[in-house]
């Protein structure tokens, strides 16, 4: 089993929102950071690996059928070269909203890590890693994170082939993305989900 669709956008773009589209039009099971929350045990050392240059691409995505969010979106370019078939979705969203949900959830989250317990900080080392590697920093200002989220974006349009890419905002709803994926559009709405509350609430009581 390989990967068909990759997300390449940054998390609070509507990747949640996009990984339950995907699996209502039939291409799911689909990776997201809500994997590694409730897988730990074995997701977490796989995606050190791969932020240390060893990723297992095989084991990572065993059983998953696509995959979008963080930690994959840290690594587009290699999972371009691993899986030249799949097709890219790249979720944009107004910079200044995404800074605000980005802010008040993801960088709050990691900013925190030297005063979380033990047994968090392997996934917040991880995420850390994860975020990194999209070359954010941790004393960016917020101007500086805005530029990074439109470097990430500008560098995923300039490298993928336009054929392989779908640059797309959840608003715009079914028709974009099944017409992407050649996938009939379906009677029911659209996907959305995964406000600011439902991030704590994930972190603060991870699913099983």
């Amino acid at each position: 089993m390989g990967l068909h669709v990759i997300g390449a956008g940054l998390g609070r773009t509507g990747t949640y929102s996009l990984k339950l589209a995907l699996e209502q039009l039939g291409l799911g099971p689909c990776h997201h950071m809500e994997e590694v929350l409730r897988q730990p045990a074995e997701q977490i050392p796989l995606w050190s690996a791969a932020v240390r240059g060893q990723p297992d691409w095989s084991a990572i995505y065993a059983g998953y059928n696509c995959a979008v969010d963080w930690p994959t979106a840290a690594f587009w370019r290699q999972l371009a070269s691993a899986y030249p078939q799949a097709k890219f979705v790249l979720t944009t969203r107004d910079p200044e909203r995404w800074y605000e949900s980005f802010s008040a959830t993801i960088f709050t989250l990691l900013g925190a890590a030297e005063h979380a317990p033990a047994e968090a900080r392997p996934f917040l080392e991880m995420g850390t890693g994860v975020v990194t590697m999209s070359g954010f920093s941790a004393q960016a200002d917020k101007a500086g994170i805005i530029r990074t989220f439109g470097a990430h974006n500008d560098a995923v349009k300039r490298t993928i082939p336009a054929a392989r890419l779908l640059v797309y905002q959840v608003s715009e709803g079914w028709e974009p993305l099944c017409r992407f994926l050649e996938r009939p559009v379906p009677d029911t709405p659209f996907p959305r989900t995964n406000d600011r509350e439902e991030f704590w609430s994930k972190i603060n009581n991870p699913p099983h």
